[in-house]
């Protein structure tokens, strides 16, 4: 299924890119209304703009027409400005006279956090879904197009921008045409849009996101969001912009709520809703960020610096202090500066003169602020590990056109670490006019070079693994789910959970489910001691503290004695549990114990986490999470990404574990977690056992919960 149609686009097309504008609710006073009126007028030389009010003749030098029915074309987008009981009546109007788009600046909706604000914020999605007049909003303050000089926005702020490569999309409209807005000005770093969702009764941050990921001029997304109405359009988004190279940079806030259903599982327990983002954003190349300060700066970097040839970087500046500190600070996130070779080091020094000192990070004292500073930066950005360079220092415009030479001359990236005033005006305004990437704290530049680094090194990667992809859902999983769900009830006792997971190819402990003492000691016999016995209940879901299993049972007597104990025990702790029978299992005694669980996350869907076993995955809390579905590259991530998982590769003499099948199940599970979405609520599967090498994995309890 298509996700976005070519109406929706050219609906956002029109928006961004009116020919004709009109303000419905402009006044001569600088409210909302006016506002939207003076920053549209500063571009009536390019579009058509009308303003709608009867109760004015003339606005600000134009005819108020008394409605949308009287203007004199249809135009391509409206502003509306009209107390929130008249934006439906409003929005249908301007459907009828053939508007092509809507911006809804009225508030007093859905973030009033009553249910009839909400319904009619409802209303106006429904509206705008089936009549294909599509809004922003409401409550929003607008967009612009700032490479055009199009400003249809009720901000004081209108028509105050620089012209450049990075499209923002922020739900807040204040944050939009505020601390981003004024921090941008000042930083000298130009949007090609900016665009605010406000509530997203319709269009979302993903639908303006996808239309800038077929805009020529945008080479850097950046977003301000609280969370995703469609994870999805969102992963979606994601994955196109992989494809066409054009980096998410964003600030997420917010949390979803997991629910009463933490409780029940330990997966759902340790999945928490932004740990996930932060997990799910790394699956998908989106580079988080946490301020205003570094969205717009690393946006900034990712749109004017190449991909690193090199992974090494070289620091040079006018004060060891300065260079030692940046280095550092690159060292802690991971980066590396190479030495230099000798041709550059003596080139250096025979520059240098007994002054300073020639190695990476680079003292070179006066030096950069001469005539041979050009030289000095040009040694240590053609060496050969040399990817990024670094110019830390704060000179005049000599040494800012040096730089900016070098950038223009080299095909390597060039980032500079201001150490003086921002408010200074030579140096900093070419350097900001050249498009050179700019920082201010040596710590903001490591993390924003760090970016760098791992979203080109994740592209590269992805574009040759893609994506993971789910198989068609076989007849033999569909029937197996069918009989389940037709025991009418949602929580699984265990030997169901794993009739369940072993339709998905996840092995399973061999055993038996047995009515009787006897037969217990029949299945007992012929699985071979010594067994575990275990009571099989769907009400009892955590059975060793029940007191409901035992481990090692070696004869007979020992089985007879441990099958009426067990019984006893649940008796006690749960009187009115449902006992399906007892489990007599094969004691799996050579694994190493991890946990693979499945929850689905209101915004993002699908979520496998893998941890590692025992009680030490809830002191720790030592899991990686995924969005599913996962690829075996991915799973092989996530076992890198849990401490505990080290065991597995082999510690202290005892033998490497079939990491290979424990990714293979891995994938598996992902695929269960998509073909159950809507069907399946939460999935435990503590522990699994990953055996030696070659012997697989077997998971030896389970835990499946259905949806009611």
């Amino acid at each position: 299924m298509d996700l976005w149609t070519d109406s929706q686009m050219a609906s956002i097309h029109k928006m961004l890119n009116p020919r004709s504008l009109a303000v419905i609710g402009a006044t001569p006073r600088l409210q909302y209304g006016g506002r939207f009126l003076a920053a549209a007028l500063k571009a009536s030389e390019r579009v058509r703009v009308y303003a709608v009010n009867p109760r004015y003749e003339e606005i600000m030098g134009i005819t108020s027409y008394p409605s949308v029915s009287a203007l004199p074309e249809a135009p391509d987008v409206v502003g509306i400005v009209v107390p929130y009981h008249q934006v439906l009546e409003t929005l249908q109007e301007c459907h009828r006279k053939g508007v092509g788009s809507a911006i809804v600046i009225s508030a007093g909706f859905a973030e009033r956090g009553v249910d009839d604000r909400r319904d009619l914020q409802g209303e106006l999605g429904a509206f705008a879904r089936a009549s294909g007049l599509r809004i922003s909003g409401p409550n929003c303050l607008g967009l612009a197009n700032v490479k055009d000089d199009i400003w249809a926005t009720s901000s004081s702020r209108g028509a105050n921008g620089l012209k450049g490569p990075i499209g923002l999309v922020c739900q807040s409209g204040a944050t939009a045409f505020g601390p981003f807005l004024v921090r941008a000005v000042d930083n000298g770093i130009g949007f090609s849009y900016i665009i605010s969702t406000g509530n997203e009764a319709d269009l979302d941050f993903t639908d303006f996101a996808r239309y800038l990921l077929d805009d020529p001029a945008t080479r850097v997304i950046a977003g301000f969001v609280e969370g995703f109405k469609h994870a999805e359009k969102f992963l979606e988004v994601a994955k196109l912009a992989a494809e066409r190279g054009k980096p998410l940079v964003m600030i997420k806030i917010g949390r979803s709520e997991l629910g009463a259903r933490a409780a029940r599982s330990h997966t759902a327990a340790l999945t928490g809703s932004d740990a996930l983002y932060e997990e799910v954003f790394a699956q998908y190349g989106v580079v988080r960020v946490q301020s205003y300060d570094e969205l717009l700066e690393v946006a900034h970097l990712l749109a004017h610096t190449p991909r690193p040839s090199q992974p090494g970087l070289a620091v040079v500046s006018h004060s060891g202090g300065i260079s030692s500190l940046t280095a550092d600070m690159c060292g802690q996130v991971g980066l590396d500066l190479p030495p230099l070779t000798e041709q550059a080091r003596d080139g250096i020094n025979g520059v240098l003169k007994g002054f300073g000192w020639a190695a990476n990070p680079s003292d070179v004292t006066g030096y950069a602020n001469s005539e041979s500073f050009p030289q000095i930066m040009d040694y240590m950005i053609k060496e050969p590990q040399v990817g990024t360079m670094v110019v830390a220092s704060a000179g005049a415009d000599s040494q800012a056109e040096q730089v900016i030479s070098l950038r223009d001359q080299s095909d390597k990236g060039i980032v500079f670490l201001w150490t003086g005033s921002r408010g200074e005006t030579a140096g900093l305004g070419k350097l900001k006019s050249a498009n050179i990437p700019v920082f201010y704290a040596p710590d903001t530049l490591a993390r924003g070079l760090r970016h760098l680094h791992d979203y080109h090194a994740w592209r590269e990667r992805r574009l040759t693994e893609g994506f993971g992809a789910t198989p068609e859902q076989t007849f033999e999983q569909e029937r197996t789910l069918a009989r389940l769900r037709g025991l009418g009830r949602p929580t699984l006792s265990e030997s169901e959970s794993k009739q369940l997971i072993a339709a998905w190819g996840v092995p399973v402990a061999e055993e038996v489910r047995v009515g009787s003492v006897d037969a217990a000691v029949d299945a007992a016999q012929r699985l071979g001691y010594p067994v575990v016995l275990k009571v099989d209940s769907p009400d009892i879901l955590h059975k060793t503290e029940a007191g409901v299993v035992r481990l090692g049972v070696q004869d007979a007597e020992q089985v007879r004695a441990a099958y009426g104990e067990i019984l006893a025990r649940a008796a006690v702790h749960a009187p009115n549990a449902t006992i399906s029978g007892v489990l007599v299992q094969e004691m799996v005694t050579d694994g190493i114990e991890v946990i693979v669980g499945v929850t689905y996350d209101p915004q993002l869907g699908p979520t496998l986490l893998f941890g590692s076993g025992g009680i030490m995955v809830e002191v720790y809390n030592d899991v990686a999470l995924r969005r599913c579905p996962i690829t075996q590259a991915e799973a092989r991530d996530m076992l890198g990404a849990v401490k505990g998982a080290r065991v597995l590769h082999g510690f202290r003499g005892r033998p490497a574990a079939d990491v290979e099948a424990l990714t293979r199940t891995l994938v598996q599970v992902s695929h269960l977690a998509m073909h159950l979405e809507g069907q399946l609520s939460e999935l435990d599967i503590n522990p699994l056992l990953v055996l030696p090498m070659g012997r697989g994995v077997k998971a030896v309890d389970a835990l499946a919960v259905l949806k009611a």
